[in-house]
């Protein structure tokens, strides 16, 4: 069978090498097997390759070397993870002569560990810690794409791009900051046709999330002596730390600079009338004699008018759960999870900040399973009574004890209680 990509003069239409790649995917198989449909997540990425102007005899170039290399690897943050990386994938790398790579937000390797005779094939192709495999640089390739779109892939053979890569195989999933959630790079294990398992995929991105959770309980880079920060979990009466001083605020004043710290633009007298009174029929000259008792315990310069705001960055302990949730690090969240915001506010704003961080964190631990997690959650005083963490405790950890308390509840639940619901 004629090589398809001969036909192609060197400056051939993108969608034209994509159609002719699609169709050497699909006629160019062992004899005796049926073609496959090529992935929607592959043909997408072939698409933007194309457009790229990769071409398929190409090869990665290498960016980083010797000092240059070790100075950006030891400052990269995804370096404070490597330790946990080798621990779950070395031995797994080593003993099935795959490789555990490890690349940056631009797709370049970082990291390229594993069996010493699978690392010198590679190096044919210049998969070397320092060559630069962005899908727009090589393209279609499992750490490329992964760090591309943002999400884990994995990519068998035929389906990479370039031609001297497609006896491989690779898996790779994104590594997020758990604080900003912008992508720090991604990790990849990549190999022959032992990694061709859906399960690959699952094995990496279980590993990158691991990464993340460990990132976030490390421990942050000191405060600078003036930074604002703004402790409410757990807590009716707000701690607020600024300029060196650590003020604790009443219940009104707190809920105010909840809102105000979730909204660095600001907010109006009215949107804060809203956020903060049930009552419609509140003047708003009761607004304005609150704030203006919050700007005395502020002190001057930090609370502006026209609209509401704080004139400094505040970051608050709400904000941080928040982050560690998004980027998938459970764990971490939960660790930083010391209780619901202002439990006993009733400011319209504070109650559905609280539903919505509680609800999210519980669905988290289900949708995780993690016994310990959940028996952590279901043991804390806002968990007590969680029918449905303590069934998902019950599914994962199933002792006596914790199917009687689920029994218990389940049957409390079911009971009238001769009481109106508070």
């Amino acid at each position: 069978m004629s090589d398809p990509w001969v036909a192609l003069e060197p400056g051939a239409d993108p969608a034209e090498r994509v159609r002719v790649l699609r169709h050497a995917h699909e006629t160019f198989t062992e004899a005796g097997t049926v073609p496959r449909p090529v992935r929607a997540v592959v043909a997408d990425s072939w698409r933007r390759s194309a457009r790229a102007g990769v071409g398929p005899d190409g090869t990665a170039s290498v960016e980083l070397t010797d000092g240059d290399l070790g100075a950006y690897r030891s400052e990269h943050p995804l370096a404070r993870v490597m330790p946990l990386f080798r621990e779950l994938m070395g031995t797994f790398a080593a003993d099935g002569r795959h490789l555990l790579a490890v690349c940056d937000a631009h797709g370049r390797l970082l990291w390229v560990e594993g069996h010493a005779a699978t690392r010198r094939q590679a190096g044919r192709m210049n998969f070397v810690p320092g060559a630069r495999w962005a899908e727009s640089a090589v393209g279609t390739n499992a750490p490329g794409t992964a760090v591309a779109l943002d999400r884990p892939v994995q990519v068998f053979a035929a389906e990479h791009f370039i031609r001297r890569v497609q006896p491989w195989t690779c898996a790779a999933a994104p590594v997020h900051d758990p604080r900003t959630g912008r992508v720090l790079g991604a990790v990849d294990i990549t190999g022959g046709d032992g990694l061709a398992h859906p399960h690959s995929l699952g094995f990496v991105q279980a590993v990158a999330r691991a990464a993340e959770a460990h990132l976030a309980l490390l421990a942050p880079a000191r405060p600078a002596v003036d930074a604002t920060r703004l402790t409410v979990l757990g807590r009716d009466e707000a701690r607020l730390v600024t300029g060196g001083r650590d003020i604790r605020l009443s219940r009104r004043h707190s809920e105010i600079l909840v809102l105000l710290a979730r909204r660095p633009e600001g907010l109006t007298g009215d949107e804060l009338l809203c956020a903060l009174y049930e009552d419609e029929s509140v003047p708003p000259v009761t607004l304005r004699a609150e704030l203006a008792r919050l700007r005395g315990v502020l002190g001057p310069g930090l609370l502006a008018s026209r609209p509401y705001r704080l004139t400094v960055a505040c970051e608050s302990d709400v904000a941080v759960v928040e982050r560690r949730l998004a980027a998938g690090a459970v764990t971490a969240a939960v660790a930083a999870y010391t209780g619901p915001p202002l439990p006993s506010s009733q400011a319209p704003a504070v109650a559905r900040l609280r539903r919505l961080l509680g609800e999210g964190l519980r669905a988290a631990l289900i949708a995780c399973g993690d016994p310990d997690l959940l028996a952590d959650w279901a043991h804390a005083p806002w968990g007590e009574d969680d029918l449905d963490v303590w069934r998902a405790l019950a599914a994962a950890r199933p002792t006596a004890a914790i199917r009687a308390r689920l029994a218990s509840l389940e049957s409390e639940l079911k009971a009238p209680t001769g009481r109106p619901h508070l």
